[in-house]
C-alpha cells in the first residue's frame, strides 16, 4: 500500500518511518509537516493510507479531515486522546497513541482495507524471495536450523519462546515479540498473549481455540480474537 505521513515533530516521523520500513508492506510516498502542503499533494496523487497527526501547525488533524471530499484511509497518530470520539466520524482506521510499540502499529495497519488488484507474476516472485524459507534458532550455545513452514505455533516462556515443530520443539532465548517482527505476518499471526500460530496449519476454528495440523490445540486471546477472525475471513 502506498502511504503518506502528516506529521510536524521529528522523531516521530522517525519512528514511523523506521516501522514503515519494518512492516514490508507499506511504501512511504511523501512527508508532510503541515495539512496545506498534504492538501494539494492529495489533488493529484492518489495514496492507499494516510498516517495523519492530529496537533499540526496552521490546520488541525481533525479539521483537516472536515476538508477533505475522499479521504484515504487515516491512522491518527496523538499524544492526546480526547479527539478518539470525534475522529471515528471520518475515514478513521484506527487511533494510535504516542508512544505505541510497533505491534500496535501492525494492528492499525492490519485494520486498512486493501485493494483487490492482483499482483503481477514477477511481482510474487519478489515478495517471495523476501520471506525466509529457513531460519537459525539461537538456543543456548547453538544455532539450529529451522525450516519456517515447519513451524506449527511459537509459545512464549517467559523471556524466553518455544518453537513448536510437528515432532520436536526447540527452546529460543528470543522473545515472542522478536519473532512477530521477524516472521512473516502474512503466514505468522499472534492469537494470545503467549501464543503466535503459523496460519498455515490451520485445520479449524471453535470457539476460542484454533486447531492446527497434528491435533495441536492452541487458545485465542479474548483481545485477540476480533482481529484474528478479521484476517482469517
Amino acid at each position: 500500500m502506498n502511504c503518506i505521513i502528516v506529521e510536524d515533530q521529528p522523531p516521530a516521523q522517525r519512528i514511523l518511518k523506521k516501522y514503515i520500513e519494518d512492516i514490508g508492506t507499506l511504501t512511504l510516498k511523501a512527508t508532510f509537516t503541515d495539512a496545506l502542503q498534504t492538501m494539494e499533494f492529495l489533488k493529484i496523487q492518489e495514496v492507499d493510507l494516510m498516517f495523519l497527526d492530529i496537533h499540526l501547525p496552521k490546520i488541525s488533524g481533525i479539521d483537516f479531515l472536515k476538508t477533505i471530499p475522499n479521504a484515504p484511509p487515516v491512522i491518527l497518530t496523538t499524544a492526546f486522546p480526547d479527539y478518539a470520539l470525534e475522529s471515528y466520524e471520518f475515514s478513521v482506521v484506527d487511533y494510535l497513541l504516542k508512544p505505541f510499540s510497533f505491534q500496535r502499529f501492525v494492528k492499525a495497519v492490519a485494520k486498512v482495507p486493501v485493494k483487490s488488484n492482483k499482483p503481477s507474476s514477477s511481482q510474487s516472485i519478489e515478495a517471495k524471495q523476501e520471506h525466509k524459507k529457513e531460519l537459525f534458532i539461537k538456543s543456548g550455545y547453538e544455532l539450529v536450523k529451522v525450516l519456517v513452514d515447519d513451524i506449527l505455533y511459537i509459545k512464549s516462556e517467559g523471556d524466553y519462546t518455544e518453537i513448536f515443530l510437528p515432532e520436536k520443539k526447540h527452546l529460543s532465548s528470543e522473545s515472542l515479540r522478536y519473532w512477530e517482527e521477524n516472521l512473516d505476518q502474512g503466514q505468522f499471526f499472534r492469537v494470545h498473549k503467549s501464543y503466535m500460530i503459523n496460519t498455515t496449519k490451520i485445520e479449524k476454528i471453535s470457539g476460542s481455540q484454533v486447531y492446527l495440523k497434528g491435533k495441536t490445540v492452541v487458545p485465542i486471546g479474548r483481545t485477540y480474537k476480533d482481529d484474528f477472525l478479521a484476517r482469517i475471513n
